[in-house]
């Protein structure tokens, strides 16, 4: 009787759940109908419950209570909506949504929706406010939108949208912001679109729009706000927009805009904020812009602009940001700019403009930031560029200035970042550190100055790199502390003239360049190096050190290049450097190093260059060392000199038809065995040394065989190598007229040797196939853990960017400092895999290429390392970096920007920097926004379309390490 009752309540119990939601009414109903249609990973809806509360009256509609619903104040009528960031996701058909006919404000923003729009939403036509912004809904865009006549506001930004803009939409008369933009609309903007009648807000930027700008867009006379660039439009910008007399902001950036700029713009007299960067505009700045009063923002840059600076500039009392980088302009600087009381920005870096900088510059303003970098300016630095106590960056490289550095920059405690590379600046350096809490950057090279470096240097805490090198007079000694800087990262100062000792290694674990090449230090290295933990580099080469060459450095884990060459040094190398894992080249030529070098591989690879000039060294790749054995004297067995004479010349005749018989035999063997298919092992540093028939034996590369989860191809397989070793298995075949070039290629992957790479140990080969031995590193791929969103071990911020500078150290590693250089070829985020640790390695470098070689579509291995590199080999670099960029732009958006690199050039820069902030919302502090900011920047870079605009992955890691915010953990 048990059974029956269950069954009698679990009826009872559904008529009574039915009873209820036959109780609620058409609206809660629509709701409900619209949550079961959504993925709700979070339950952010979680209160939207099909029971209404008790005491709830016919006239009162229960979902009032529900989150993001707003209603009346009586509970009668739903008029509001509001979904936005709740992480929500699927497609919306509409048939619920439509029920909500009271609906004013509906907010669907910032989720993950896609699909096509539903049209349904059309015939909510109470709606003022319809934000559909941030998500994903593609497709052309529906018709029907111009039934809703009281819209005021509609904001779909950030979609997917393709086709035309939608021109019906201009029939909404009381429409007052229009945000299209961040989609893949096509075609022309809308001649249409210059009819609205209260606009006040477009923003089209971030498409694929193309055609001439209309100039009917003239006609809007209510619009305060544009931003129509990040598009490909063609022809110039059209004079009527001068007519747009309420017109604020102005932004027709990266719009291939051509042209001169129009005079009639400057009748836009209330307009703050000028953005025209990145097109191709030509001719000279109109002088009527000095006009344009209310002006705070003016960026030009990246053009192909000429002329001089507007003197009618010194009207512009409102000025904040003047850019103008990257263009051809020429003569001098305005004395009229110095004076404008508010202008914090002047960047024209890279430009033609010469004589002196005004001397009142920054007396009258609250200067932030100055760069006039790669210009021909001359004459001293104005002296009162810090009066203010404001000035953060002060960027003067590659000029002609002379003369000492101002001392009142000595007391500029706001500056961060100093650059002032590549002049003639001379005296000594007056900069005191104690009282520069925020340096983080200081570059003082190629200059002239005397005097030392400052002792004072320790004391500046936040410093992570500083270069003084070739300044050839400069003098002095190393200051005594400066390894105890808590985060300073590299410390440069060749062709200095310094003198003296090397201070001891202390409190060093920051350190990861240091550069004191053709200086006169003398004494020995001191100890204490194992300190320096992140040590990369180090370049003490051209001194008189004596002393031998501490055994503590072979243990610096990431040590990959030592230049001890042109001193005194004595002793012999030590052996522990041959397993080092990371070690690339060890110079010690012109010294007296004696002994043999060790017989490692990794001494092999450096070539003879590494080790000449020590005349008691020796050993491969040098001369062979003598043997130590002796024959015996014949004399020893009581014969006379001639009969002596005689039996070695028998002996030797013996032992040299023995050996030919010998050799003859073998000969015939190994051609036998050859036919037959022997098999070669080839091991590389941190494989035991295994034959062939160990490897053999350990692999099974069936279908039954586990597939490493590690690693993308298909082809990977896992094996278990006699010690226990595990083993990533990758099987080539090949044609036997291809092996002994692709074997030299296999070689070279071998030798590429960096944390951030996974390593080649070795490959067992015939005439037929060749298995690659790699490390097995069984804790995934980059694209497996951005899958898996907030349980991935890298949703933090932290370790996103430990993966981000990871993945830049390989991959310059590769082009930087293999010889000759390696593209990697196929870089994307399953080919990132990480260790125990979560410290991410590039796999399948070189692969690609060993694919076209063994094709036959590459005949010769190309690149010597010391000629110019083949347009090919650059090509593939070139790939290499946008490859890189794009992976960038995968890790800042956890994955949702996939092979975005042409399309992210579109979008706004601001709007992509929120984007991005939104998807590491766990990310609360400054410093990490710098860094993200910082990481987008170098994305952008990467992914420009001209190749010769990316940087160098040199310049990447540069530019990603060399501002990196202080961390507290």
């Amino acid at each position: 009787m048990q059974i029956p009752m269950v069954i009698f309540w679990s009826i009872a119990l559904l008529f009574f759940v039915r009873t209820q939601v036959s109780c609620l009414d058409p609206f809660s109903e629509a709701l409900l109908g619209l949550k079961s249609e959504l993925v709700d990973s979070s339950n952010s809806l979680y209160d939207w419950s099909s029971v209404p509360s008790n005491g709830n009256s016919n006239s009162t509609v229960p979902a009032c209570s529900w989150s993001g619903v707003k209603c009346t104040k009586n509970s009668s009528m739903i008029i509001g909506l509001d979904l936005s960031q709740r992480n929500l996701s699927g497609s919306i058909s509409g048939k619920n949504i439509k029920v909500l006919v009271d609906l004013v404000d509906l907010n669907l923003s910032y989720n993950s929706f896609s699909g096509q729009l539903p049209t349904d939403v059309f015939n909510l036509t109470n709606l003022r406010s319809l934000d559909i912004g941030r998500n994903n809904f593609n497709g052309n865009f529906p018709d029907g939108i111009s039934a809703i006549q009281r819209l005021v506001v509609f904001d779909a930004f950030s979609n997917s949208f393709s086709g035309p803009l939608p021109t019906e939409i201009a029939r909404l008369e009381s429409l007052k912001v229009l945000n299209l933009a961040g989609s893949y609309f096509d075609g022309p903007i809308p001649r249409e679109y210059g009819s609205f009648k209260s606009l006040e807000f477009l923003h089209l930027a971030g498409n694929l729009l193309s055609g001439e700008i209309p100039p009917e867009l003239g006609n809007l006379k209510t619009v305060t706000h544009v931003e129509i660039g990040y598009n490909f439009y063609h022809g110039s910008i059209p004079w009527q927009l001068g007519s747009m007399t309420k017109l604020q902001y102005l932004d027709m950036a990266h719009a291939n805009l051509s042209g001169p700029i129009p005079d009639y713009l400057s009748n836009l007299a209330n307009l703050h904020t000028l953005f025209l960067f990145r097109n191709q505009l030509s001719g000279s700045i109109p002088w009527s812009f000095g006009n344009i009063t209310s002006l705070m923002n003016i960026d030009l840059s990246e053009n192909q602009l000429s002329g001089s600076i507007p003197k009618s500039f010194a009207g512009l009392k409102n000025l904040r940001l003047l850019s103008l980088m990257y263009n051809s302009m020429s003569g001098s600087i305005p004395d009229g700019i110095a004076d404008l009381p508010l202008l914090d920005t002047l960047l024209i870096w890279n430009n033609l403009f010469s004589g002196p900088l005004p001397q009142s510059l920054g007396r009258n303003s609250q200067l932030k930031w100055l760069d006039v970098s790669t210009n021909g300016f001359t004459g001293i630095v104005p002296p009162d560029l810090c009066s203010g106590v404001k000035l953060l960056k002060l960027i003067l490289f590659s000029n002609n200035f002379t003369g000492g550095l101002s001392l009142a920059l000595s007391n500029c405690s706001s500056l961060i970042r100093l650059r002032i590379e590549d002049n003639s600046f001379s005296g000594t350096i007056p900069l005191k550190f104690d009282i520069l809490p925020n340096i983080t950057y200081v570059d003082l090279s190629r200059n002239r100055f005397t005097g030392g470096i400052p002792n004072n240097i320790y004391k500046a805490g936040n410093l992570q790199y500083f270069n003084i090198s070739q300044n050839s007079n400069l003098g002095g000694t190393v200051p005594s502390r400066i390894w105890s800087l808590p985060l300073l990262q590299n410390f440069s100062a060749s062709l200095c003239n310094i003198s003296g000792n090397l201070p001891p290694f202390k409190s060093c674990d920051s350190i990861s360049t240091i550069e004191l090449n053709r200086n006169q230090l003398s004494g020995t290295i001191p100890g204490g190096v194992l300190q320096c933990q992140s040590l990369e580099r180090m370049d003490l080469s051209k001194n008189q050190l004596m002393g031998q060459i501490p055994p503590e450095l072979a243990s610096l884990p990431t040590l990959s290049f030592i230049d001890v060459s042109h001193n005194k040094l004595t002793g012999s190398i030590p052996a522990k450097f041959g397993n080092s894992s990371e070690l690339v080249l060890l110079n010690v030529s012109f010294n007296n190093i004696s002994g043999s070098i060790p017989p490692d591989d990794v001494f092999r690879s450096m070539g003879s260059n590494a080790f000449i000039g020590n005349p008691q060294l020796c050993g491969p790749p040098l001369q062979p060392c003598p043997d130590s054995t002796q024959i015996p004297h014949v004399a020893g067995f009581g014969l006379g000199s001639k009969s002596s004479e005689k039996l070695v010349w028998v002996l030797s005749l013996c032992s040299g038809v023995v050996l030919l018989i010998m050799v003859s035999i073998f000969g015939i063997l190994y051609i036998y065995r050859r036919k037959r298919g022997q098999w070669k092992m080839v091991s590389f540093i941190g494989l035991p040394r295994f034959t062939a028939n160990d490897v053999l034996r350990s692999l099974n590369c069936s279908n039954s065989i586990e597939i490493s989860p590690s690693l993308s191809a298909a082809s990977y397989c896992k094996g278990v190598l006699p010690t226990g070793i595990t083993v990533a298995v990758k099987k080539i075949e090949w044609e036997a007229k291809r092996r002994n070039v692709l074997s030299e290629f296999i070689k070279l992957i071998g030798k590429a040797r960096h944390r951030n790479l996974i390593r080649l140990l070795g490959y067992c080969s015939n005439e037929q196939v060749a298995y690659l031995l790699y490390d097995y590193l069984p804790n995934g791929n980059l694209e497996e853990k951005m899958r898996m969103k907030r349980d991935s071990p890298i949703s933090t911020w932290a370790a996103k960017y430990k993966t981000v500078i990871g993945i830049a150290r390989g991959l310059c590693h590769l082009h930087h400092d293999c010889y000759p250089v390696v593209p990697h070829g196929d870089l994307r985020s399953s080919n990132v895999v990480f260790d125990e640790n979560m410290e991410p390695h590039l796999a399948e470098f070189g692969l690609k290429r060993l694919m076209q070689m063994n094709s036959g579509s590459i005949p010769r291995r190309s690149g010597s390392g010391t000629g110019e590199l083949e347009t090919e080999v650059k090509e593939e670099i070139h790939r290499d970096i946008y490859s890189f960029g794009e992976v960038l732009l995968e890790i800042l958006t956890n994955g949702r920007l996939k092979n975005a690199g042409a399309s992210i050039q579109a979008k706004p820069r601001e709007d992509i920097l929120q984007d991005v902030y939104h998807e590491n919302e766990e990310c609360p502090t400054d410093a990490s926004r710098e860094e993200i900011k910082l990481v987008l920047e170098v994305a952008l870079l990467c992914t420009r379309s001209t190749s010769s605009d990316r940087p160098s992955m040199e310049d990447a890691v540069r530019l990603l390490s060399g501002l990196r915010p202080n961390r507290s953990n």
